[in-house]
C-alpha cells in the first residue's frame, strides 16, 4: 500500500509550518487516494475532519487531532477506513449531536490504538456493521458530573462489531442499543456509571472484561440470548451498586464470572421474561457482597448450578415476601452451609436451606441495612433462629450443596453431571459468532 509522507509539506513550506495555525488536516485527507495511508508527522492538526473514502490515517503515536471544542473529532462516513495511533481530543459538548472522538457511519472500519481524552463520547457507531474498536484509551470531559459525561463506546442499530481491549475511565456508560451479534471482550472500565448497559440487544457475547469501581457492572434490559462469560466485576458498592443486573431478559448464559464487594452481586427483575425460557447461571463466584442475589420479586425459571456463594452478608433476598425456590438450585457451594459429608462424596448429606424470618427488620426497613452485620442485629438474628416469632419462610433449597470450595470448576472432581462431549470436528452453534467470510476479513484488519 502506498504511503504519502506529508512531512515534505513542512520542509518545503516552512512559512506554513510556523504560521501559528494548525495544519489543515481535512485537505490532507481529501488529497489522499483510496487505499493509501496518510502517515502524519508529529504535531497537532485541526479538526473536526470527515473521512469519506477507505484510507488509513496513522498518527505514529505522535500526532494529535484537536477539534477545538466543536463537533466530533473524526467522522468516518465510509467503509474500510482505519484510524490508528492518534491522539483525539477536545470534542464539542452536544449530547444531541453525540459529539465524540470518533463517529462511525460505515462498515468494515478499524479504530485502534488511539488515545481519546476531553471528548464527550468516545466512539459512536450508528447503523454500522463489521467494525473493530480495539485497544483505545478513552476518557470523557473531566469537568462534567458523571451523569453528564458521554459513553465510552455507543452502539445504535449496529451489528457484527467487535469491541476489544479498550480502557475507559471517567466515562458514563458503554451502551449497546438495538444491536445484535456484537463481541465485547477484554475491555477495562473504572470510575464510571454502567460499565456495560444493554437495551433491546440480542445475541451478543460479553467475555473477559474487567469492571472496577463503577456504579453498576453489567446490566441487561430486554436483551435476550446474551452470553456473559468470564468477566471480573468488583466494588459496585454505592447505594444501588449491582454486579450484574437483569430486567425482563431471557435465554441468558451467565458463566465463569467473578462478582466481588458489590452492594448486590446479582439483581434479578422478572427474568427470564419470555415463556418457556430459562436463564442459566454456572461456575460464577459471588463473594463478599452485601447481598449475593437480590430478587426483586417472586420469580422462576433461573437455573443455578456449580456456583460459589462465599461470605456474602446475606446470600439471597427476595423483595415483597416471596421465595427464590421456584428456581432450580443444585450443586452450588454455600459458605454458610452447616451440614456434613459422611460418605465423603463432596456433597452435603442434607440440603442447604435458607430461611427468611418475618421480623428481620433490615429487610423490611431499607435504612436498617446500614446496621446489617452489627452485633445487635446479629444477636437478633440468632434469637430468631433459636425461637422464631413467626414461621420462617423458605427462600432457597439446594438439594446437592458442594462442600469443597475448589470443586465447582473442576469437572474431574465435581459431583455435578458433565456436559455431553461433541464429536470430533463438530462446531457448537453460537449466535454471537460471525460468518467465516467476515471473520477472515476481520482478522486481516486487526493486524
Amino acid at each position: 500500500m502506498a504511503v504519502r509522507l506529508w512531512g515534505l509539506l513542512f520542509l518545503l513550506c516552512p512559512a506554513f509550518a510556523f504560521a501559528g495555525t494548525q495544519p489543515a488536516l481535512q485537505e490532507l485527507i481529501d488529497q489522499t487516494e483510496e487505499g493509501e495511508t496518510l502517515l502524519l508527522p508529529p504535531g497537532t492538526y485541526a479538526g473536526p475532519v470527515v473521512v469519506t473514502k477507505p484510507i488509513t490515517i496513522d498518527g505514529q503515536n505522535k500526532a494529535t487531532i484537536d477539534a477545538g471544542g466543536k463537533g466530533t473529532v473524526v467522522t468516518l462516513k465510509t467503509d474500510g477506513a482505519t484510524l490508528k495511533n492518534l491522539h483525539l481530543t477536545n470534542s464539542g459538548e452536544s449530547t444531541n449531536d453525540i459529539d465524540a472522538g470518533v463517529q462511525v457511519r460505515g462498515n468494515f472500519n478499524v479504530v485502534k490504538d488511539n488515545v481519546m481524552d476531553n471528548v464527550l463520547f468516545g466512539v459512536d457507531l450508528q447503523q454500522s456493521r463489521n467494525n473493530i474498536v480495539k485497544r483505545n484509551h478513552i476518557s470523557s470531559k473531566p469537568d462534567f458530573e458523571l451523569g453528564q459525561k458521554g459513553d465510552s463506546v455507543r452502539l445504535w442499530y449496529s451489528f457484527d462489531n467487535k469491541i476489544l481491549d479498550n480502557v475507559s475511565e471517567n466515562v458514563r456508560d458503554m451502551v449497546i442499543w438495538y444491536s445484535a451479534n456484537n463481541i465485547i471482550t477484554g475491555n477495562r472500565t473504572t470510575n464510571g456509571r454502567y460499565s456495560l448497559h444493554f437495551m433491546y440487544s440480542r445475541y451478543n457475547l460479553v467475555e473477559n472484561n474487567y469492571y472496577l469501581n463503577n456504579a453498576v457492572g453489567i446490566f441487561l434490559m430486554y436483551s435476550d440470548s446474551v452470553v456473559v462469560r468470564n468477566n471480573h466485576i468488583a466494588h459496585a458498592a454505592g447505594p444501588t451498586g449491582i454486579g450484574i443486573g437483569f430486567k425482563e431478559t431471557s435465554d441468558l448464559t451467565i458463566e465463569g464470572n467473578t462478582v466481588l464487594y458489590c452492594a448486590s452481586g446479582l439483581y434479578i427483575d422478572v427474568s427470564p421474561f419470555q415463556p418457556d425460557t430459562t436463564n442459566r447461571f454456572s461456575n460464577n463466584l459471588i463473594a463478599y457482597n452485601g447481598i449475593g442475589i437480590r430478587f426483586l420479586n417472586d420469580w422462576h425459571s433461573n437455573i443455578f448450578k456449580n456456583n460459589r456463594f462465599v461470605d456474602n452478608l446475606t446470600q439471597i433476598v427476595v423483595s415483597g415476601g416471596g421465595t427464590a425456590n421456584r428456581n432450580d438450585w443444585e450443586g452450588n457451594y454455600w459458605s454458610n452451609y452447616e451440614g456434613f459429608d459422611q460418605d465423603a462424596d463432596g456433597i452435603g448429606d442434607s440440603p442447604y436451606e435458607l430461611y427468611a424470618y418475618a421480623d428481620r427488620l433490615w429487610q423490611n426497613e431499607p435504612y436498617a441495612q446500614f446496621f446489617k452485620g452489627s452485633p445487635l442485629l446479629e444477636v437478633l438474628d440468632f434469637l430468631e433462629r433459636l425461637a422464631p416469632f413467626s414461621e420462617p419462610r423458605l427462600l432457597v433449597r439446594d438439594s446437592k450443596p458442594y462442600l469443597n470450595l475448589l470443586a465447582e470448576n473442576d469437572t474431574e472432581v465435581a459431583p455435578a453431571s458433565k456436559p455431553e462431549q461433541q464429536p470430533a470436528g463438530a462446531v457448537e452453534e453460537d449466535p454471537a459468532d460471525l460468518s467465516n467470510a467476515l471473520e477472515q476479513l476481520r482478522r486481516s484488519l486487526e493486524n
